[in-house]
């Protein structure tokens, strides 16, 4: 089966390139696999140079010329539903989705902490400044309340005592780039 994927950024689009180059075009099992959108809210994100030295354009919708969250979101479904894209794939997209999107589209998220703890755009720093000896990140399914979508997978490590936050961050993006592919995968098989 051909599974098309919607990928939606904001930024640097580390995940975005790992994506394409672990499953664009590219087959596990019976699924051949093709990043069918890419998708952007902000026209100066790194990534979408990450996407066009891969082969790749990016659609670029950016929310700050529409007055509402809604009125957004009804722009990004249209253009996800017209990729006929099977699921989208939310990796540092930095926007809250309405249910104008939550309930049209079928959309997993990276979030680089071990939810249901440190929701929201600073998960990592908060992560690295708690108390907590573990850290990790959690693929989970987009719902209309940001980061509580039900788990679909979560990988942790141990937090050591010197670590810097740098280290920290690697970590989170090096666990990330292994277990999202894996996570789509595993959602088709």
């Amino acid at each position: 089966m051909l599974v098309k994927l919607a990928v939606l950024f904001s930024g640097n689009g580390s995940n975005l390139e790992n994506l394409i180059k672990k499953l664009h075009k590219k087959s596990f099992g019976k699924n051949e696999f093709e990043i069918a959108l890419c998708l952007c809210n902000k026209h100066n994100a790194y990534g979408i140079k990450r996407a066009k030295k891969l082969g790749l354009e990016t659609v670029i919708i950016e929310h700050k010329n529409f007055v509402s969250r809604e009125e957004f979101d009804s722009v990004l479904v249209g253009e996800i539903q017209k990729s006929k894209a099977d699921l989208a794939v939310l990796v540092g997209f930095m926007r809250i989705l309405t249910p104008i999107f939550t309930q049209n589209i079928k959309a997993i998220n990276i979030h680089p902490s071990l939810l249901p703890l440190f929701k929201g755009a600073n998960a990592i720093k908060e992560s690295y400044q708690s108390d907590m000896k573990v850290a990790g990140i959690t693929v989970h399914w987009v719902s209309s309340e940001l980061d509580s979508g039900k788990i679909i997978a979560q990988k942790a490590f141990d937090k050591t005592e010197n670590m810097s936050f740098e280290d920290f961050e690697a970590k989170i993006h090096a666990l990330e780039h292994e277990l999202l592919p894996e996570s789509i995968r595993k959602i088709f098989e």
